[in-house]
Parts: structure tokens; C-alpha cells; sequence
């Protein structure tokens, strides 16, 4: 075959890759995909490889996360071509990492001209998967990183899930990178014929994973509490216009009154239209009615300090403890500009709109709401496991706020959802989601949804909780071990490569 053959059959590979993520759950074809990307590597020079990977790349984050292009033009207001432009650069610039990791694939493989047909296949099986997964995490960390489509999340209703609260979803992605690797190499290594070994270590490592999965490594504590998660249901475009501040505040005021006898009421994030300082009278009311009912309520707004002017995305507790957080995570060229004095002066000629948030600190404690330490995440920051962990194992529920009513009506709330999951399980703490449009959820310490509401609906779930403590392995040591682990077997193979 020719190299554009192969070209367009990296963009196809690519493509099905986001199938395997919420809410298609097609997670074999993540497998396939990938199997077949590492034979287009396992066979390529540097250039080819990367060009392979670069195709990839555009295809999976292109079908998988399209979906930046209508929080952009739709309620950015940024013009048409220059949202098609943004949405095209920043697919790019993410195809950029499965490119360079082929790049050095192929640099690996090139030193392999006279290798032994051990030394490839060692190469295919731990090689290229530790490769994989060393540039997901790269990916998640590089300018506050996107671990949006980290192949682990797709493992999350499969056997490969109970690795989760021992090496986070980067585990996960490793030992799924390493179970493709197997299939092409059961595939390859005798063609026409079902390799044995290969097919027998396959059902090790998910047997393994399904026996992990049945561990408590944590255990409940204290009484059950009652909870009741707000979805205003407010449309983006609506959101912040001045006459629909009075009639917000008074649907979250009305659906909450109507479930006092919860223990919890928690509204999505920035709930309140408005900085804190022009809610007082609202705030002070709502408290009010919270400790008379003696429930605690948990409000999602924007926090104005009084002396510095900054202002957060925060979470304020209103009831009989009370507390706030600030989000500490912030999206880059939404909530804050980096690099502010280089990129000023091009985002003011492309006037595209500019938020200018505060960070909160990376120390703050767990709120206490209802006698129980809470974990909170706002937005994407539950989509950094080593982030969420932070406040474990002092809190023993975690609460997620969104407003993915930024993208509405495509896949972004349900790939969103699946990431929280993934959290729940690494930590093993029930996880509690409350967001505007959806998908608000209660999610079980094992990862599984107990209790959703539908998109795009006024609703209100209430559920009991169990609040939980202990510490599974991955709340002490993070991702740690999975990038040893992914290193080591990286320099095994080189080492190996080298001695013969």
C-alpha cells in the first residue's frame, strides 16, 4: 500500500475512536483503533509515524471534542471563520501529541532494522503503550492540560475499571494500551491463527482487573444524608441577560423550598447570575430559610473579593456551617488569559471575549456541609484526578458543578459525566453532580450512575448518600505509579534493544 493508503487509514482509526467514549460505550473499537495505529508505527520511519499520528489525531479530537466550536461562535460571539479557524487550531495543536508520540516510536523503530523478533515484539507490547499513555499524561498536564478522550475512560463499565483506585485512569489507559497491543500482536505473530499465550494474558489482565474491582478500599462512615441536586435548566444564551436575573433566582429559590427536608441542597455552578455582592439580600434570605429548615445549601455564584477586586468561580455554603471554595483550575482563554502580555494585544484586534478570573489556593479545606467534609470541583477540575484527591481522604462525599449548557446538544455532557465517574471510582466516594442544563447525576463510590436527570429539563433529584472514609491506593500516591510503571517499561525495551 502506498503512504496515502495508509494516511487515510490513521484518519479512519481516528475517527472511530470517539465512539468508544460516552454516550456510544463502544469501547472494543478503542482496541481495534489503536491496535491498528500501533502496526502503522510498529512499521514507519520517524516522518511516516508522525505524519500518521498527526491524521489520528485530527480525526479523533476532531469528531471527539468538536464541540469547543459551539461554546465559541454560539455564546462566545466570536465570528464564524474565526470560530471554524480556533476550532481547527486547537484540534491541531492536541493531534500534536499522538504525533510526537509516533515520532519517537519511529525513532525506536528505526534502531530496529536487525532487532530479534523478541526485541519488536517487546517493543509493540510495552513500547509503544507506555509511549501512549506517558503522552496522555502529557497531554493532561502541558498549559494546565485537556485530558479530554484519555482511552481509560472508555474501560469504565469493563473489567479494566477495578485498576482505577490503584493507578487512576492512567492505569487504566496503560494496561488497555498494553490489551491492544496484545490483540495485534496476537494478530500478527502467527497470521490466520489465534495465538494462545497472547489471547491467555489478555484474560489475566481483565480477569485481574475484575477481581480488583470487587475490593472495598474504603469504608462508609456515619449516617446517610439526604440530597437534593437543582437543575435550573436556565438556556446560555439567557443566562446572564439582565431580565432574566430576577426569574433565575427565583426558579432555583422555588424548585430548592420544595425540598427543605433534605439534608443538602446544591445548585450548579454560577447559579446566580450575578458577583456576590449584588446578591446580599438574596443570599441573606436564602440562608435564613436554610438553618430555620435546617438544611445546608450549597450555591454556585461569582465571588467578588471587597478589597482586591478579584473575582472566582465559587461554590458558598449557606446554612448553619457555611464555607466557600474557589475554583483552582481555570480554562485557559475562557476564565483567564495566559501568557496575558504576549496574547493581549492579538485577542483585542480578534475581539474575542475575555474572562479575567482568580485562581483559589491549591490548600483550601473541604467544606463541612451536614457534619461531613465535602470535596468540590467546579467544571472541567474533575477532570484531574490528582486535583480532586487533594481534598482525600479528609472529605468523605465529592461534589462536581458544572454549567456544560456551553455545549449544548452535543456529546461534550455525556463524555463529561464519564469522567466524573472515573473520579468516584478512584477515590471511592459517592460524588454528587449538580449542573445547569445537565447531566446532573448521583454517582456510586463504584463508579456506576444510581440516579440522572435528562438534559435539557427543570428537575431536582434527591437520593440518600453514603459518606465514606479510608483511602484507596490512588488517593496517596496519584498518578505516581502509573508513570514509573509506564517509564520503566519504556526503558526495559530500549535497554533490551540495546544488549542485542
Amino acid at each position: 500500500m502506498k503512504a496515502w493508503q495508509y494516511g487515510l487509514i490513521a484518519l479512519l482509526l481516528g475517527a472511530l475512536m470517539p465512539l468508544a467514549y460516552a454516550p456510544y460505550h463502544l469501547y472494543p473499537l478503542s482496541l481495534l483503533s489503536l491496535s491498528g495505529l500501533f502496526y502503522l508505527w510498529s512499521k514507519s520511519s520517524p516522518g511516516r509515524a508522525f505524519l500518521y499520528g498527526f491524521l489520528f489525531g485530527l480525526a479523533m479530537f476532531g469528531a471527539g471534542v468538536n464541540w469547543v466550536f459551539i461554546s465559541i461562535h454560539e455564546y462566545g460571539y466570536v465570528p464564524l471563520g474565526l470560530s471554524i479557524l480556533l476550532t481547527l487550531l486547537f484540534v491541531a495543536v492536541l493531534a500534536l501529541f499522538p504525533a510526537l508520540c509516533g515520532y519517537i516510536a519511529g525513532l525506536i523503530n528505526r534502531q530496529q532494522v536487525n532487532a530479534s523478533r523478541v526485541s519488536v515484539g517487546l517493543f509493540i507490547l510495552w513500547g509503544l503503550p507506555s509511549l501512549w499513555m506517558l503522552f496522555e499524561w502529557l497531554r493532561g498536564w502541558f498549559l494546565t492540560g485537556f485530558p479530554w478522550l484519555h482511552i481509560g475512560y472508555a474501560f469504565i463499565d469493563t473489567p479494566l475499571a477495578g485498576y482505577a483506585p490503584l493507578l487512576g485512569v492512567y492505569g487504566v489507559s496503560l494496561i488497555a494500551a498494553v490489551s491492544s497491543a496484545l490483540l495485534l500482536q496476537m494478530l500478527i505473530h502467527q497470521p490466520g491463527k489465534i495465538n494462545g499465550r497472547y489471547l491467555l494474558i489478555i484474560m489475566l489482565v481483565w480477569g485481574c482487573g475484575g477481581l480488583l474491582y470487587k475490593i472495598d478500599w474504603t469504608q462508609q462512615v456515619g449516617q446517610t444524608l439526604r440530597v437534593s441536586l437543582v437543575q435550573g435548566n436556565i438556556p446560555q444564551e439567557m443566562k446572564w441577560l439582565a431580565g432574566m436575573k430576577e426569574p433565575t433566582l427565583q426558579r432555583y429559590a422555588g424548585l430548592t423550598r420544595e425540598h427543605w427536608d433534605s439534608d443538602i441542597v446544591i445548585w450548579p455552578e454560577t447559579a446566580i447570575p450575578m458577583f456576590s455582592y449584588q446578591a446580599y439580600e438574596f443570599l441573606d434570605a436564602m440562608k435564613a430559610e436554610a438553618i430555620l429548615n435546617d438544611t445546608e445549601l450549597l450555591v454556585g455564584l461569582v465571588y467578588q473579593d471587597p478589597v482586591t477586586a478579584a473575582y472566582y468561580n465559587s461554590m458558598v455554603g449557606l446554612g448553619i456551617e457555611g464555607g466557600r471554595y474557589d475554583k483552582q483550575h481555570l480554562v485557559p482563554f475562557t476564565e483567564y488569559l495566559p501568557f496575558k502580555t504576549l496574547l493581549a494585544g492579538v485577542i483585542d484586534i480578534l475581539d474575542v471575549p475575555m474572562s479575567d478570573f482568580s485562581s483559589g489556593g491549591i490548600d483550601q479545606q473541604p467544606l463541612r456541609l451536614a457534619g461531613q467534609p465535602l470535596g468540590i470541583s467546579i467544571c472541567f477540575e474533575d477532570a484531574f484526578g490528582e486535583e480532586v484527591i487533594r481534598s482525600l481522604p479528609v472529605a468523605t462525599l465529592l461534589v462536581n458543578v458544572s454549567n456544560d449548557a456551553w455545549f449544548a446538544g452535543s456529546i461534550a455532557p455525556e463524555q463529561h459525566l464519564q469522567m466524573a465517574r472515573m473520579r468516584a471510582l478512584e477515590s471511592q466516594r459517592e460524588l454528587m453532580r449538580a449542573t445547569n442544563t445537565g447531566v446532573s447525576a448521583f454517582i456510586a463510590a463504584n463508579g456506576k450512575v444510581k440516579q440522572q436527570a435528562p438534559q435539557f429539563a427543570t428537575e431536582v433529584l434527591t437520593h440518600d448518600v453514603q459518606p465514606r472514609s479510608g483511602a484507596t491506593p490512588y488517593v496517596y500516591l496519584g498518578n505516581v505509579p502509573a508513570l514509573i510503571g509506564a517509564s520503566v517499561l519504556l526503558v526495559a525495551v530500549f535497554f533490551t534493544r540495546r544488549k542485542q
